[in-house]
């Protein structure tokens, strides 16, 4: 005999291919017994698939009208993974939006209502993609219960972790007072979720990490939306984290002569202002929302830099070197430390 959730799906898909079934005929089908398909659709009923039953001699089930693909059968993660994916999926590059979105909408159609209630709730904004795979770090739960937030408009009162003590600040967290802030948006940068809000305490807008979010009931109440600045919320997230100074510039921008073709420091430079130079010398100017930061994005380039200006991002080279060169000494004296532990006493 099938496994219950196999044999669920199995039922659901004999369901969809014709408009009656009697129920003996089912049971040869799936193997089993009556009474076994009997509870399998009492199964499916809890679940919010429409499966009515039929008069006849041997008495038979339909499932309800409105469904175009093979019936999908979902727990609460699954519906929220799903609902994430396919509104993420822009920032793949793969071309599929249109086709994600068209995608959505079907398979919202043959969710079960209270799936579908959930899933309606959350709207997340793909800004930057995942480097290392997809995964948020988010718990499905936090997921839909902030996205309820944003879209009844409710303060939203919660424990936020820090990132110093992962192990002991989500418990630190459940002891001290509640943040407040004003949920306007879920986005998700780089393979995690973020919410942007209008934080009450701070007066400012922040982006809260959503794996380090708990969220205290009852919400707050409900509130008129702040313009975000800009107006977008793609463009503000990321002038945030690559260090905006609001007016969509760079707080610190410098201009360095690199040993490399133009076309070569063009294909990693996103936001920088490439010139070239010659074959093997190119000019490039940009931002970053730290000297050292910046100092420190221009040294991935393996070729030899000339700083043009200004006198801050040559100070800051000066400043990683000393630092560079502190680390490898610590090396080359605990190597030191560690021959002359295993080479034990000399005796003379």
């Amino acid at each position: 005999m099938p496994k219950t959730s196999a044999r669920l799906l199995t039922l659901l898909s004999l369901l969809q291919a014709r408009r009656d079934w009697p129920g003996q005929l089912l049971a040869e089908r799936l193997e089993v017994s009556p009474r076994t398909v009997r509870r399998d659709v009492d199964r499916l009923r809890e679940l919010g698939y429409p499966v009515a039953a039929t008069k006849g001699p041997d008495g038979g089930y339909r499932l309800g009208a409105g469904t175009e693909l093979p019936p999908l059968l979902f727990d609460d993660d699954q519906a929220v993974a799903l609902t994430v994916a396919l509104q993420t999926v822009t920032t793949t590059g793969a071309g599929v939006g249109e086709a994600a979105a068209r995608a959505l909408n079907t398979v919202r159609q043959v969710m079960p209502a209270r799936l579908r209630h959930r899933v309606d709730a959350l709207r997340v904004t793909a800004v930057e993609p995942a480097r290392t795979g997809p995964d948020t770090g988010a718990d499905a739960r936090v997921l839909v219960a902030l996205g309820a937030a944003v879209q009844a408009r409710e303060v939203l009162r919660f424990g936020y972790a820090r990132p110093s003590a992962p192990e002991t600040a989500r418990a630190a967290s459940d002891t001290a007072g509640p943040r407040r802030a004003e949920p306007h948006h879920l986005v998700t940068w780089g393979g995690r979720c973020y919410l942007v809000a209008w934080d009450l305490d701070r007066d400012d807008w922040r982006t809260f990490r959503v794996d380090r979010i708990t969220p205290r009931t009852p919400t707050g109440p409900r509130f008129t939306p702040r313009e975000l600045p800009g107006g977008d919320v793609a463009a503000f997230v990321a002038d945030r984290f690559q260090g905006s100074d609001g007016t969509g510039g760079r707080p610190c921008t410098g201009e360095v002569i690199l040993g490399l073709p133009a076309s070569v420091v063009s294909t990693y430079t996103r936001d920088g202002a490439v010139e070239e130079l010659g074959p093997d010398r190119c000019r490039l100017v940009l931002g970053a929302w730290s000297w050292p930061g910046l100092a420190a994005t221009l040294g991935r380039f393996d070729t030899d830099i000339q700083v043009v200006g200004p006198d801050e991002l040559r100070n800051a080279f000066a400043l990683l070197a000393r630092r560079c060169a502190a680390a490898a000494a610590q090396r080359r004296a605990r190597s030191a430390k560690a021959f002359l532990s295993s080479s034990g006493p000399t005796t003379w």
